[in-house]
């Protein structure tokens, strides 16, 4: 019986990056998948900033940038016209070293997870397939199928659901999955083809009775088509024949060859509960939504994020097993918002009444057209998208007030250059994974022997009257999670309240696991 301290199910990007944190963390992982090879389909495209913000910390954030497509600018089509240009491209500088968002799809980011796993000594085992598992109180034991028909016995600490909308690990929790399914069925196309559509911006059309979004993709002439599926619906295996033409021929797309075609349904539900015992649901095992904002990965990849610095903690016996309890609401307050917001703004899209394609068409892309000429607007729309405004207040990690900014908000990004004119900033200590205390401007010694005797990592930064814009403060004490968000916020003159919270979560250790 082998026994990991960690079994993931489910070797999707959500799966993928919790076993690489884990694994960088010094934690033994078993990560199985059913599939006999990693996904050979684009599927999910779009990647986030503070997804980049966590690559950053891993050192794999270049491997996204230089093999994906800046995502920039994208355009407002009505009836075949062009209406309207969005710009994105300058909306996030300030608020990250990511100031936008990527276009990688799904097939090559899941092999390059999978690459660096296997640098770190860990290979996906595949064709295996979880059959059941009973917990224990101190872990799970799993049975686990190895095609064609050997059977497997694995006992594990702790069990991490990444396995996707048809969970097994969540059906075993009899954990409900309340929400509901659209009726329309929409397509997914990715293309090479000719035309104005080919100009690596995102291009969202619409007509009286119909929608397309066009995704700019890697190599010459590639795009995706996301659209809705308006004939031949009632049939039971839909292709590319039965996708009705007309808005692709308005928008003068040549179809030269046709990669991959899928349909699907749009869900949206969340997952009654995250978490029962030792066992954990992450992705789209807890939440599925519609694709609105490119969230979905995203999120799955934040659920992995949030939970593998604290089963490290655990189970290297530098947390108490309290720590466990902040990952369901944490990320469950999440999903909810998404799903609902998301919802919202799919319906409008995909609403059939005369006043809703009337204002589809002939009314929002003026008003989209005008707002976004406002620097503030785009800037919105970058924070509600690239998932750098999610913040943990109500967790029980969190503690202290610092003006504008709380604990469980993220820490704001800033930047410095020094007399050399060679940037650094207070990001690049992230990189240890690792709790550390923060401090911009002055550090009393009193401060520095505390965070010394308990073996803490601190950094001091320089103030700057910039950095008050961030919501920090002069001389203000931050504690910071592993994962980037602030957990305790405290006067320097108030040390019994750091070191309160220091004991309370057993923050000491620096030293390399």
């Amino acid at each position: 019986m082998q026994s990991p301290e960690i079994l993931i199910c489910g070797a999707g990007p959500t799966g993928l990056v919790l076993a690489l944190w884990l694994t960088k963390m010094g934690v033994h992982v078993r990560i199985i998948d059913q599939t006999d090879q990693p996904g050979t389909t684009s599927r999910a495209l779009v990647f986030h900033a503070r997804n980049l913000e966590f690559y950053h910390q891993m050192e794999i954030d270049q491997l996204v940038i230089e093999n994906g497509i800046e995502f920039k600018s994208g355009n407002l089509w009505v009836k075949g016209k062009k209406k309207a240009q969005i710009r994105f491209g300058d909306t996030g500088h300030g608020i990250s070293p990511y100031p936008y968002a990527i276009i990688y799809p799904q097939d090559a980011h899941e092999q390059m997870l999978v690459d660096e796993l296997q640098k770190a000594g860990v290979i996906v085992e595949r064709n295996t397939e979880l059959i059941s598992y009973e917990q224990f109180s101190d872990g799970v034991v799993a049975t686990l199928k190895k095609h064609p028909d050997t059977l497997e016995k694995c006992r594990t600490r702790f069990l991490a659901g990444c396995d996707g909308a048809h969970s097994l690990v969540r059906k075993e929790l009899h954990d409900e999955f309340p929400g509901g399914t659209y009726e329309d069925i929409f397509y997914v196309a990715d293309l090479e083809a000719e035309g104005p559509m080919a100009n690596g911006q995102l291009n969202l059309a619409m007509d009286d009775a119909d929608f397309l979004a066009v995704f700019p993709m890697k190599g010459e002439g590639r795009i995706r088509l996301v659209g809705a599926v308006r004939q031949g619906s009632d049939k039971e295996q839909i292709t590319w024949d039965d996708v009705s033409k007309g808005i692709i021929d308005r928008l003068k797309i040549k179809v030269k060859k046709v990669r991959w075609f899928s349909t699907y349904k749009v869900h949206h539900r969340v997952a009654s509960f995250f978490r029962k015992e030792n066992v954990f649901l992450l992705g789209d095992a807890c939440h599925l939504h519609s694709p609105v904002g490119g969230q979905g990965m995203n999120t799955g990849i934040g659920d992995a994020v949030n939970l593998s610095w604290k089963l490290t903690a655990v189970l290297k016996q530098q947390a108490p097993v309290s720590i466990l309890d902040s990952y369901e609401p944490e990320r469950i307050a999440f999903a909810r918002r998404l799903v609902s917001s998301t919802d919202k703004v799919f319906e409008f899209i995909n609403k059939r009444s005369a006043l809703a394609t009337g204002i589809r068409t002939r009314i929002a892309p003026y008003i989209l057209s005008f707002l976004f000429k406002f620097r503030f607007v785009r800037r919105s729309i970058f924070l509600l998208l690239s998932q750098t405004q999610i913040n943990y207040r109500k967790s029980i990690l969190s503690e202290g007030i610092s003006g504008k900014l709380k604990s469980g908000d993220r820490l704001p990004w800033v930047r410095f250059t020094n007399g050399t004119s060679i940037a650094t900033d207070n990001f690049e200590s992230l990189k240890s994974m690792k709790w550390q205390a923060h401090c911009y401007g002055l550090l009393s010694e009193g401060s520095k022997q505390l965070f010394n005797e308990r073996g803490l990592n601190y950094h001091v930064f320089p103030w700057d009257n910039k950095i008050h814009s961030t919501g920090l403060k002069n001389s203000t004490i931050y504690i910071i999670r592993p994962d980037g968000y602030i957990g305790l916020a405290a006067v320097q003159s108030e040390p019994d309240t750091i070191t309160r919270y220091l004991n309370k979560w057993n923050i000491r250790f620096s030293n390399p696991l």
